[in-house]
């Protein structure tokens, strides 16, 4: 075997990492709620920074708040191979989405530096900002406008419900870079994950060898009734937006059903005003996020999401506006990254499955601009976005040791 087939991370101290990272706006549920920005997350990003530090990682951070870790070459000039992912979180997340890559990605470069082992492109770490979009309603925020998918000033203008924006929160929290968030040259990319789904573990897979992302988008649709008292008010005689609401959500789960199992449709958000319990709303705001890996299938899904909530406003005379508020095109990853996932996988004998992902992810707006593929992992009962969100120590060890391997084959270990 060559050095490079021979070497492996250090898992015990992985480990140790995402707990301690982990309570850092620990939940009582056991998860962790560091939403993009907050004293939390520059808390998070600091401990990371000061890990980065130990490991002889220069550091340098951007015009919106994303983070590089790098680790130089033997060839400073060549462009780097990297990885990352992001250290926000969901209101009630769990302790690994995003930050499990982030903190493989240090341990990559931790386990060469201990090593004195060089390659010839230098390696980078990234975190993110902004990849929940939860605080903030931008998915991968940080990785679109680094890759020219979103204007630095739209996403500065970006608020929260409170009304603090994007910029003053990178302000305030010492995380507004220097440096134009651009992206240079990049030999490769990956970003490990976990799967925040049940199929790797249904499969008793050890690692997922992700080919691409299916499209999707994100819709806000509002509809306008009017307020009256639930009591005086026949049925016949109301302008209800939940009777609107009604109609379409069984509609709309049934076009889902059509496009086949690999179609999803869901809604995350439904507020009606004033939210008084016997007066018929005025006001109706829902959102309906839809995917699907097979770009026919999902403009079809498309066209008949836009007819089912018309059809819904027309039937019950209720004036209506929606509009797409995200949406990322389905990704198919560079044939070399996933290749040398691939060769990773085969070298250390895991089980795998190839598939594609269906989340999105910042590896998706990164494939804009460079090579990319991701690994995955299984996740506990395919639970993300929850507390309970779980992984095994050995997946967590055998993703990064599957990150390794596939870095080194892209950044050429100089022997």
């Amino acid at each position: 075997m060559t050095q490079r087939h021979t070497l492996r991370i250090n898992g015990e101290r992985l480990w140790a990492r995402l707990e301690e990272i982990g309570q850092i706006g620990a939940t009582a549920g056991g998860g962790c709620n560091r939403q993009a920005l907050t004293d939390e997350d520059r808390i998070g990003r600091e401990l990371f920074a000061s890990w980065c530090e130990q490991a002889g990682c220069s550091l340098r951070r951007d015009a919106v708040g994303n983070l590089f870790a790098r680790r130089e070459g033997t060839e400073p000039g060549l462009a780097p191979v990297m990885t990352g992912s992001h250290l926000d979180t969901q209101p009630s997340g769990g302790k690994y989405d995003g930050i499990y890559g982030v903190l493989a990605g240090l341990e990559v470069l931790q386990t060469l530096e201990e090593g004195a082992l060089h390659t010839r492109h230098p390696l980078e770490v990234v975190v993110w900002t902004n990849e929940e979009g939860c605080r903030f309603d931008t998915a991968m925020m940080g990785s679109a406008v680094w890759s020219g998918a979103m204007s630095l000033e739209d996403a500065y203008a970006l608020a929260d419900r409170t009304g603090a924006s994007v910029r003053d929160e990178l302000e305030r929290t010492g995380q507004l870079g220097d440096l134009p968030a651009v992206a240079g040259p990049v030999h490769a990319a990956f970003e490990l994950h976990i799967e925040q789904g049940p199929v790797l573990e249904a499969e008793r897979k050890t690692i997922g060898v992700v080919t691409g992302v299916q499209h999707m988008s994100r819709h806000r649709v509002v509809y306008y009734g009017q307020e009256a008292h639930a009591g005086p008010t026949p049925m016949t005689l109301r302008k209800d937006p939940m009777m609107a609401l009604g109609q379409c959500l069984p509609e709309l789960y049934a076009m889902t059903e059509q496009h086949g199992p690999d179609a999803r449709v869901t809604f995350g958000f439904v507020h009606a005003e004033p939210g008084s319990s016997n007066t018929v709303p005025g006001r109706l705001e829902f959102t309906v996020d839809l995917r699907h890996p097979d770009a026919g299938q999902y403009q079809s899904m498309l066209q008949a999401y836009e007819a089912i909530i018309n059809a819904a406003a027309r039937r019950f005379d209720l004036a209506m506006e929606y509009a797409c508020f995200w949406e990322a095109p389905g990704v198919e990853f560079d044939s070399d990254c996933v290749a040398a996932v691939q060769s990773a996988v085969d070298n250390l004998g895991y089980s795998y499955r190839r598939m594609v992902s269906g989340a999105g992810h910042d590896a998706c707006n990164v494939s804009r601009v460079a090579p990319t593929s991701m690994i995955f992992i299984p996740c506990e009962g395919g639970l993300s976005h929850n507390e309970k969100e779980a992984v095994s120590a050995a997946d967590v060890e055998a993703g990064a040791n599957v990150l390794l391997q596939a870095m080194l084959v892209r950044a050429e270990l100089d022997s």
